[in-house]
């Protein structure tokens, strides 16, 4: 997949994706929140064939949709998705990790790593996005967190040792 940015002055940001199967899109990403979604034709990628405009909160859905965040496909144990650097990765927690039980705050995440919690998905289901410092990490909960890769491995010895 091939994504080139390009800053809008005064409008925002726009991101032309090229899928690895040739679909193209064009995300533009407006500052006061909106977002737009075109897709184009093969043949011809001035001529575009759909359009989808979304607000803020109706686009971080479509993200955390698109994004495995809601759903993570049973056949995948852990999956990755590269952005350049950028890794999301998904650390399912048994009783073995000793960060279980306590906060964000206490393991120092970011500081001892780099990388950042960007949910946290309970054994019920519950989901809390960007959780706060405060959050303290339950049993058996799943951890979306969002690193490089050396950032994602010394965060996964915060979560086995408890520290960093």
């Amino acid at each position: 997949m091939n994504v080139r940015e390009t800053d809008l002055p005064g409008i925002g940001k726009k991101f032309h994706v090229t899928t690895r199967g040739g679909d193209k899109l064009v995300i533009i990403i407006h500052d006061d929140g909106r977002r737009e979604m075109y897709h184009f034709e093969y043949d011809d990628p001035d001529e575009s064939i759909s359009v989808i405009t979304m607000d803020d909160d109706e686009a971080r859905i479509i993200a955390a949709i698109v994004g495995g965040m809601t759903y993570v496909p049973k056949a995948l144990e852990k999956v990755d998705m590269a952005f350049d650097e950028l890794i999301i990765e998904w650390y399912k927690l048994d009783n073995s990790y000793r960060a279980i039980g306590k906060s964000i705050g206490d393991l120092d995440v970011r500081q001892n790593s780099g990388a950042m919690i960007i949910a946290v998905i309970e054994k019920n289901h519950k989901k809390h996005v960007n959780p706060g410092p405060d959050f303290i990490i339950p049993a058996e909960s799943t951890l979306v967190v969002v690193g490089e890769r050396e950032q994602q491995k010394s965060f996964k010895q915060i979560l086995l040792n408890g520290s960093g």
